[in-house]
């Protein structure tokens, strides 16, 4: 039974331990010498039989070719169907060998992405990332929407994952039932689906803000050379500055609203490292923290985010110092993918195009006032 991907169902919080540890190492693995996997075909018999009516696991989607274990096809439980064998990996689960990790919310089917298919990773990871840190995840037409009414000013936090096709109708009525109920002061969507380019246009004629967002990926190998000395791993709360100091030139309003809106926004930050493993990066000069970015690591793959520098400190190779030593991090952790949003109309994406990464797809962000 050769098979593309392996699948293994697991609670998050217990994923991102084994991002620590640098693999999965189950109960099962002391007792009966083993790590349960399964085919995307078989994995509702064990999800049915151990987690009965759960809708906040997750899949983690393997690629058999990275296990250097050996993996031996035998009997799952006595009532699964005669003959059916799974397949059990007689050694722990490296997390480097995880190109995936998806939410498993029955009866939906997941959509599992092929190893070598950077364009499904990538949106395998910035749609399951706002699903597992979610207070509240619900199903709706084309998607999902997620919710956390402890940041309501955070769109990525309250929105509509759309990755299956729906019309602009569609879109604004379910964002409007949505959001209402929820008490949104906006109504947000990211159309994550090929070919959403239309009905993003519409929507747009129809009076929201439309923002195109180019995926862009590359290896970890080989980053162009930089002084990354200059670059520090610091707790998080060193960036707070740096983040506020951005969000306060950025943002369009004042006064005590906008001290709300930045605490929101600065404070979400905290909840990626809960399920995904966070490394953030800072430069200094005298003392102060003028650029930083962050690492994302899941498995074999990893998002470079918030890469940014003070303008009075533009121009002295801090950014590209950033984004080598992310890459560095990235391929220590075992990751064969790294990936990054842009927006299609500003600079940035040629930047990081002049720094070996490629255009590998696009999504649409949409939002407009309730």
């Amino acid at each position: 039974m050769a098979a593309d991907v392996y699948v293994h169902l697991i609670e998050p919080a217990a994923w991102r331990a084994a991002l620590e540890l640098g693999a999965v190492r189950p109960p099962s693995l002391d007792a009966v010498g083993f790590v349960h996997l399964s085919t995307p075909e078989q994995v509702h018999l064990p999800a049915e039989a151990l987690f009965p009516g759960r809708r906040d696991l997750v899949l983690l989607v393997v690629d058999p070719a990275r296990l250097t274990d050996p993996v031996r096809l035998e009997p799952g439980r006595p009532e699964d169907p005669a003959g059916m064998l799974f397949p059990h990996l007689y050694g722990p689960l490296p997390t480097r060998a995880v190109v995936a990790v998806v939410p498993y919310r029955p009866p939906v089917q997941p959509v599992l992405p092929s190893p070598g298919d950077p364009l499904a990773r990538a949106l395998a990871l910035y749609t399951s990332l706002p699903v597992r840190r979610a207070v509240g995840v619900g199903d709706v037409p084309g998607g999902v929407v997620v919710l956390d009414p402890d940041v309501p000013a955070s769109h990525d936090n309250n929105r509509l994952l759309l990755t299956s096709p729906v019309d602009a109708a569609t879109v604004t009525a379910t964002a409007e039932e949505v959001g209402g109920n929820a008490g949104w002061p906006y109504r947000a969507a990211l159309l994550g689906w090929p070919g959403a380019a239309p009905v993003a246009a519409e929507l747009g004629r129809a009076g929201w803000e439309v923002e195109q967002l180019v995926l862009m990926a590359r290896s970890p190998a080989d980053p162009q050379p930089a002084a990354t000395q200059r670059v520090e791993v610091v707790a998080q709360t060193e960036v707070h500055d740096l983040w506020e100091r951005s969000w306060r030139r950025n943002l369009a309003t004042t006064g005590a609203r906008l001290d709300a809106v930045v605490g929101q926004l600065v404070g979400r930050e905290r909840l990626n490292d809960l399920v995904v493993a966070v490394t953030d990066l800072v430069v200094r000069e005298e003392g102060r923290v003028v650029a930083a970015a962050q690492l994302r690591v899941d498995g074999a793959t990893a998002a470079v985010e918030s890469v940014m520098t003070d303008p009075g400190s533009r121009g002295r190779g801090h950014a590209d110092a950033l984004l080598a030593r992310a890459l560095e991090l990235a391929g220590t952790a075992g990751c064969d993918l790294v990936v990054l949003e842009a927006s299609a109309d500003d600079w940035p994406r040629e930047w990081y195009a002049r720094r070996g990464f490629a255009e590998i797809g696009r999504t649409w962000s949409v939002s407009r006032e309730a």
